[in-house]
C-alpha cells in the first residue's frame, strides 16, 4: 500500500492531493498542468511538500519531522526523456545505479544486442528501455514513471508498452505511472488517480472509475469508457476475427489476437457503444450484448452518460438526450449494447495482468 497526503503551494498553483494505492500499477492521470509531475517528485523526494505524509509499504518517508532523502527511499525514477549518459555504453548506463539481477533485467527488456552501443546510436524506444533497466538495477521498492512514452511516436510506443506489461506481470513491480494517454493507462494500470488543478477528482479501481458516468465529465468524451477483462475463445482464420469470452458474453475483435485461453484486457470508449431497445439482427456490428442500465447522468450539453452492466462487468455509453427521451430509457431497463469489432483499436488491447 502506498499512502499519500501532501500539500504544496507552487506560486499561484495549489497542490492538495490525498490517495491510497494498492499493490500493482497506479496511474496518475490528468491534463497538462494538473500537478502530476509535481506530485511524483514529492513522492521521490525531489520536492519537499509544505505539509502532509507519504508512506511507502508502511515505511514513512515524509511526515512532521521526517524527510527521508531521495537516495534512501529505494525508488526508481524513469523520466519522459531517458537522461542517459551520452559518453557511456548501454552496459555502463545500466549499471550506473546498481547491478541487481542484471542478466534477468537485460533479458526482460530485450537489451542483449544493445549493450555495447552508446545512446546516440539508439532509437527513442531503445533509450527508454535502457532508462527503465537502469532504474530496475537499483533494486527499487517502487518505480515512478513520468510519461515515459510521451516523446515517442506511435510505432515506438507500440514497441515499449509490451515491455512495461511484462515488467508488471512477470516481476510484479509496484509502479506509479504518470500519463495523459488513456490507452497507456487502460493497458497498464489496475488503479487510477485523476487530477485536475492540483486536486483529486476521481480515484479507485481502474475498471470502476473509467466506466462510471461521472468519468465523461472528468476525463472527457474520448477518454471515458470501459476496460474489459476477457479470455481468448478462438480464432476465425477465414474472417480474420478473434472471439473473446468475458462474464458479460462474447466479443469479436479484428485480427489474430493472443492464443487460446490467453487473458486480455481491452478498452472500449463510451462513444463507440450504441444502445438498442431490442436485440437487432442483420447489422454489420459483430457484438450485441444484453445489458442493464445502472445509471443515467445528464451533461450540460446534448450528451447523456449511461452506466451499464454486462454480467458483472461495468460498461459505459454516451448518447444524446434526444435518444434518451425517444427510447424512454430508465435505470433498471434491460437493453442491448452494440459494439463494432473495429471499434477496439489495436493499441487498446493488451495482456490482462490478472
Amino acid at each position: 500500500m502506498i499512502s499519500v497526503n501532501v500539500q504544496k503551494q507552487l506560486g499561484a498553483f495549489n497542490l492538495d492531493v490525498a490517495f491510497d494505492a494498492p499493490r500493482g500499477v497506479t496511474a496518475i492521470f490528468g491534463r497538462s498542468g494538473s500537478g502530476k509531475t509535481s506530485l511524483i517528485n514529492m513522492i521521490a523526494g525531489l520536492t519537499t511538500p509544505d505539509a502532509g505524509r507519504i508512506a511507502l509499504h508502511d515505511h514513512v518517508v515524509f511526515d512532521q519531522g521526517v524527510n527521508i532523502p531521495t537516495r534512501s527511499r529505494r525508488i526508481g525514477y524513469v523520466f519522459q526523456d531517458a537522461r542517459l549518459f551520452p559518453h557511456m555504453t548501454v552496459a555502463k548506463n545500466l549499471t550506473f545505479g546498481g547491478n541487481f539481477d542484471s542478466e534477468k533485467i537485460i533479458a526482460l527488456l530485450g537489451l542483449e544486442q544493445l549493450l555495447q552501443r552508446k545512446p546516440g546510436a539508439l532509437s527513442g524506444g531503445e533509450k527508454q528501455r535502457v532508462a527503465l533497466g537502469r532504474a530496475l538495477m537499483s533494486n527499487p521498492d517502487l518505480l515512478l514513471l513520468d510519461e515515459p512514452l510521451a516523446a515517442l511516436d506511435a510505432q515506438r510506443k507500440a514497441e515499449v508498452l509490451p515491455y512495461l506489461e511484462r515488467l508488471r506481470d512477470l516481476r510484479h513491480m509496484p509502479m506509479i505511472y504518470v500519463s495523459h494517454a488513456m490507452s497507456e493507462v487502460a493497458r497498464l494500470a489496475n488503479h487510477i488517480v485523476v487530477l485536475d488543478a492540483g486536486q483529486v477528482v476521481q480515484a479507485g479501481p481502474l475498471t470502476d472509475v473509467l466506466s462510471h458516468p461521472a468519468s465523461v465529465r472528468v476525463l472527457g468524451v474520448r477518454e471515458a469508457g470501459a476496460v474489459i477483462m476477457a479470455r481468448v475463445r478462438g480464432h476465425d482464420s477465414d474472417d480474420h476475427l478473434t472471439t473473446l469470452d468475458f462474464d458479460g458474453g462474447q466479443i469479436s475483435l479484428p485480427g489474430h489476437v493472443g492464443t487460446i485461453d490467453y487473458r486480455l484486457r481491452l478498452r472500449i470508449p463510451a462513444q463507440d457503444i450504441i444502445l438498442a431497445r431490442n436485440n437487432v439482427q442483420h447489422i454489420s456490428a459483430r457484438n450485441v450484448l444484453p445489458v442493464t442500465i445502472t445509471a443515467l447522468s445528464l451533461g450540460q450539453g446534448p450528451g447523456v452518460a449511461v452506466g451499464l452492466m454486462a454480467g458483472n462487468t461495468p460498461l459505459l455509453a454516451r448518447i444524446t438526450k434526444a435518444s434518451l427521451h425517444e427510447m424512454e430509457l430508465a435505470v433498471g431497463d434491460q437493453i442491448f449494447a452494440i459494439i463494432k469489432a473495429t471499434a477496439v483499436a489495436p493499441q487498446d488491447v493488451g495482456p490482462s495482468g490478472a
